[in-house]
């Protein structure tokens, strides 16, 4: 069935898009988000057209549909739309009301995002290693890592997958923590069959334009289904006002733009049909790529990832790299440097993260995005066993 869905999905791609496609023929890029988003143009431009002339372009009923619709999507009580996904982290941490300098426990291998939100919100990271295997926070190393300041967990759902919630909430719920979600890259995975965002306390989305439900600039969101915690989220992104003129907390602005939500409105029904388009080309490539220098994802949980990249491991990396640009394929490095080597933290730089350490040094993103046609895959493949 994947398979039918991806040879249908690479049709009407060819059909639509045949021009463009041709000037590609001989060079694959990581991502092409003006051919993404080529296929929404139109009505895109018609809802824009339409909220010009509105003349309401702040906190509007864009932003409330959307919200609607995400929350739904979600199947959550709640989403408050967010200026980018940073915000969303932050918002969550600071509405929660922890006192300054509270630590919260977040995975050591991420993007800095997750790491700052913690810090901006004047609170103090403290950084557990993953799994090997699947990159995620490894629950079995959070305990030894709850002090009696410890407050809560920022998980991050990195690259598309689920982190592993039972046992991450069980802890919690022992240690009396509340447990947040980074949903960055996970818009629609599945856990136990509940959609991320909705497997914690809350959760904070970032609709950036490469993401898997991207918005044409910054944009985010926060999902929760706890009322006080929502309503104090809703004011805290305005400025810390429920009530117009009426500032009980200081917040900050930070309210997702009725232009960006319109554009969202628009791309949300076809997430998941987007996401399994993702799963089809994750399948071939875990099925068909045989070559045992490159280690690929985890695998079982395959049709409940979406699968926002595709990341292998190496041991020469550069050489891969090298590799697959003399072969015209486009790849990117999610992430080069470690959290707890960037200069941003440098307190850090001499602490030893192993495992984080050694994904940094050999991770590499293969192409993967609605785009691809059939054959392009076949020949990512056939170069990859070649390598």
């Amino acid at each position: 069935m994947k398979d039918a869905i991806l040879k249908g999905f690479a049709e009407d791609k060819m059909t639509k898009f045949k021009n463009t496609l041709n000037t590609r023929t001989n060079h694959i890029p990581f991502l092409d988000l003006k051919l993404i988003n080529r296929e929404y143009e139109k009505t895109i431009n018609e809802v824009l057209a339409k909220k010009v002339s509105s003349g309401w372009y702040i906190l509007g009923e864009e932003v409330t549909n959307f919200e609607k619709s995400f929350a739904e999507y979600c199947e959550t009580k709640y989403c408050i739309g967010v200026a980018n996904g940073l915000d969303a982290l932050v918002l969550l941490l600071k509405a929660s009301g922890f006192p300054p300098g509270s630590e919260v426990l977040v995975p050591s291998n991420t993007y800095i995002a997750s790491i700052l939100a913690i810090s901006i919100a004047g609170l103090a990271p403290v950084l557990v290693e993953p799994d090997i295997n699947t990159y995620l926070i490894d629950p079995k190393k959070i305990e030894e890592k709850i002090t009696p300041n410890t407050k809560a967990i920022l998980v991050v759902h990195l690259y598309g997958k689920c982190c592993e919630m039972e046992p991450i909430n069980k802890i919690a719920q022992k240690n009396n923590l509340k447990v947040f979600e980074d949903a960055a890259q996970s818009h629609g995975a599945l856990y136990q069959n509940k959609k991320a965002g909705n497997l914690s306390d809350g959760a904070g989305f970032s609709f950036y334009p490469t993401k898997n439900l991207g918005a044409m600039g910054d944009a985010g969101a926060i999902t929760t289904n706890d009322d006080n915690l929502a309503s104090r989220i809703r004011a805290l992104r305005n400025y810390g006002s429920g009530e117009k003129y009426i500032f009980d907390d200081q917040g900050i602005n930070s309210r997702l733009d009725e232009m960006q939500a319109a554009i969202l409105s628009v791309k949300l029904p076809n997430l998941d049909k987007e996401n399994n388009i993702r799963q089809s080309i994750a399948d071939r490539y875990l099925t068909e790529i045989r070559n045992p220098a490159i280690s690929l994802p985890f695998a079982e949980t395959v049709e409940e990832d979406v699968w926002h990249l595709f990341v292998v491991r190496t041991k020469d990396r550069g050489k891969f790299r090298e590799f697959l640009m003399q072969n015209k394929i486009g790849s990117d490095i999610h992430y080069p440097v470690a959290p707890h080597k960037q200069l941003a933290y440098k307190e850090w730089n001499t602490e030893s993260y192993p495992i984080s350490e050694k994904i940094h040094q050999e991770v590499l993103s293969l192409p993967l995005n609605t785009t691809l046609t059939e054959e392009e895959v076949s020949y990512i493949i056939e170069k990859i066993n070649q390598y």
